[in-house]
């Protein structure tokens, strides 16, 4: 779409013979990602300061237990050392464990940051006159999404949503998928 020939907001209250379709489309897409955009920004402001303070909980607690550590075994000192170590290990595990939700949140990013270049993608050719027609250009973006899944389950949504399955039903398999590979798997998956 060629910003100095058309409007770039909505004509849709006032419509003349240059109201589109395809630019009230492609405006809404924008805005679409714009608003995942700003949430991405204002998240991350914060998360990077939980992330902080995390790592520098992890640290303390560390130095907590190699002091508690280093008290001696027997008496009252010991009884306060045993609960002491048995504190820090609880809230080590707690640290470690908010560690890991930071890591899904930062593939949440990361799958918002596919979606928001996505978006621009699909704007960029619903907009383009010369390429919206083309079916080769419609598959050459299918491609450059697809390209972007970093699983295998995400790509099979992707593929059953192409072969045309509703997205409901391809996003409750996916849901299933993975609440199944939860059962199964000990492991934490790093991103």
């Amino acid at each position: 779409m060629n910003d100095k020939q058309t409007p770039r907001g909505t004509t849709a209250h006032m419509p003349d013979l240059n109201w589109s379709q395809v630019r009230e489309t492609v405006l809404l897409l924008e805005l679409a990602s714009g608003q995942i955009e700003a949430a991405m920004t204002d998240s991350g402001a914060s998360v990077e300061v939980l992330t902080d303070s995390f790592t520098g909980m992890a640290e303390t607690m560390r130095l907590i237990s190699e002091t508690v550590a280093a008290l001696p075994e027997g008496g009252e000192a010991g009884e306060a050392r045993a609960r002491l170590l048995g504190a820090a290990g609880q809230v080590s595990g707690m640290v470690h464990q908010a560690v890991i939700a930071f890591q899904f949140y930062d593939k949440l990013v990361q799958r918002l940051a596919h979606v928001t270049h996505s978006l621009g993608d699909l704007s960029d050719l619903v907009a383009d006159q010369q390429r919206i027609f083309s079916p080769r250009q419609w598959v050459e973006l299918q491609e450059r999404i697809r390209s972007k899944y970093t699983t295998a389950d995400e790509r099979t949504m992707f593929e059953a949503v192409m072969r045309g399955v509703p997205v409901e039903e391809a996003l409750a398999q996916y849901i299933e998928a993975m609440k199944s590979k939860q059962r199964s798997d000990d492991d934490i998956e790093l991103f």
